[in-house]
């Protein structure tokens, strides 16, 4: 045992996280030693930060180096004085935001360079955004929970107003700082509220404590309010409506390659944080907190999607179908809330979550990369009209781009088929005929917009002229491993959804341990 009683394990367990904080840090050194022509080494560093990362991931969970580990495997296993349990969820969510750092720094490269804000703090800040995911992710201590969120709200927020001469970018930042603050707030008043029914900040005991209490006249009404309240905090982390005011700004006013990185990996945050309170700290309380889903998951599949229609913007229009994203997958929530367990529906809702994380991961921050391979000379890139004719100047990010919307549509053969898939499944499975109905209906009306889209790129003419728009090298690789995941996915999913069963401890084949490990 080492000091503060913590073994060689526990730091072991946490040494992804610990890497990513020295990489930053590493980065605000190195930068001050770096001439200005040569600040994009800042995002060589920053990838060897993810690449020493994920090896960390994988090496502490190999039989052989911690084989003692071996039989614990399979539920988790605590560290950090059980603040912190890494199990299967935990590592694929952990690979899940490193995927999508990763293709947002390469992004980045180009991006910031014809902004003329190439500074070292900007990837130090990505790092750390991440290091704090990956405490939200790996959290069974909501004190962990809440510090990760606040290291990862913090960095964003800085990172949304990076473009310190745009007017947009700082008004959407102190937005999103405002909101951020408000709903941070109320979210920790919800956990001290938890702590005080249950007397501790595990939500194992949280959910134990809810289990004897919840039917006690005595303390039933602080405990609605602790789930109301904490509930507030989780759903404006994914962006759901009421709580989705923030997002159409942050996403307008962020450096792109930020609002590409924010709709993927700090979504996925919000969603392992959602799960890990709602189904691993208040499932006591899931006949409550239930319909409360339902109304929210309807109000924002409707509200986001009538928004959507009359954007002229891209960002925003992508802002407004990821609100639209987290309506459907809401909606596997509502299984979650009721289906007995264990069930087949049950599994299938939760395989749905991760699928729909997954996939979105890549066509989502795809179609950022595209907008911001557009950011050349006097084309921003974010408009409508700055799409036009795009086929004619960049023929290969238009059909990417396509690619893009139709995978977010839920068009099969590509990606985004299958998450929706299995969560339409589990609604059928469980009865919920109605909500099924309505999400396939409203995926039906997002495909217009998506559209929109595509008859910019290929049926108007160009209004900047016809010269060919050039693309550097990071942003090709970014846009080709999207591209080639969002297909692959699509066309043989059967791997990957190996991998989710793996995650939910529901497949243990030797060869998907392999890969994941």
């Amino acid at each position: 045992m080492g000091a503060l009683g913590y073994s060689v394990v526990d730091y072991l367990l946490a040494l992804p996280i610990t890497l990513l904080v020295l990489f930053a840090l590493g980065i605000l050194v190195i930068d001050l030693m770096l001439p200005p022509e040569r600040k994009s080494l800042n995002a060589v560093t920053a990838l060897f930060g993810v690449a020493f990362s994920a090896a960390a991931i994988w090496n502490p969970l190999r039989p052989g180096i911690l084989s003692f580990l071996a039989d614990r495997r399979l539920t988790g296993h605590p560290a950090m004085l059980g603040t912190m349990v890494v199990d299967h969820i935990t590592i694929y969510f952990w690979y899940l935001f490193l995927a999508g750092t990763a293709i947002a720094i390469l992004i980045s490269v180009r991006y910031l360079e014809t902004e003329h804000e190439n500074h070292g703090e900007y990837y130090a800040l990505l790092l750390l955004s991440v290091a704090g995911m990956m405490c939200m992710a790996a959290g069974f201590d909501i004190v962990l929970i809440f510090i990760g969120l606040e290291l990862m709200a913090i960095s964003t927020y800085v990172l949304v107003g990076f473009l310190r001469r745009d007017r947009r970018s700082n008004e959407a930042a102190l937005k999103y700082l405002l909101l951020g603050a408000f709903s941070s707030g109320i979210f920790a008043y919800g956990l001290s509220l938890l702590y005080g029914l249950s007397g501790s900040t595990s939500l194992a005991i949280i959910n134990q404590e809810l289990g004897k209490r919840i039917l006690d006249p005595q303390y039933r009404p602080v405990a609605i309010i602790a789930l109301v309240t904490t509930i507030t905090g989780l759903l404006f982390k994914i962006a759901a409506i009421p709580f989705h005011q923030w997002a159409p700004d942050a996403y307008e006013g962020a450096p792109t390659s930020i609002t590409g990185f924010m709709s993927v990996a700090v979504k996925a945050a919000g969603w392992i944080m959602l799960l890990r309170i709602l189904l691993w700290g208040l499932f006591p309380m899931r006949a409550i907190w239930g319909p409360l889903i339902v109304f929210v998951s309807i109000a924002t599949m409707t509200g986001a999607n009538f928004a959507a229609l009359t954007q002229t913007n891209t960002k925003r229009l992508l802002a407004y179908s990821s609100i639209a994203h987290v309506g459907y997958m809401l909606l596997a929530m509502v299984v979650l809330s009721t289906a007995e367990v264990p069930s087949q529906p049950l599994l299938d809702a939760f395989k749905g979550i991760l699928i729909y994380l997954l996939v979105y991961t890549f066509m989502n921050i795809g179609a950022f990369g595209v907008i911001a391979s557009l950011r050349h000379r006097n084309i921003a890139g974010d408009d409508l009209d700055d799409l036009n004719g795009l086929y004619l100047r960049a023929p290969v990010e238009a059909v990417l781009m396509l690619v893009f919307m139709l995978s977010l549509a839920g068009i099969p053969p590509l990606a985004g088929f299958w998450g929706k898939y299995f969560i339409f499944l589990s609604l059928i499975e469980s009865q919920h005929y109605a909500l099924a109905a309505l999400g396939v209906l409203y995926s039906v009306f997002g495909l217009y917009y998506y559209l929109k889209i595509a008859n910019a790129m290929f049926m108007r003419q160009p209004e900047k002229g016809e010269e060919k728009l050039p693309v550097s090298f990071a942003m090709r690789v970014a846009l080709g491993i999207t591209a080639l995941a969002t297909i692959y996915i699509g066309v043989m999913p059967n791997r990957f959804i190996e991998i989710v069963n793996w995650s939910l401890g529901i497949a243990s084949q030797a060869n998907v341990a392999r890969l994941v490990r």
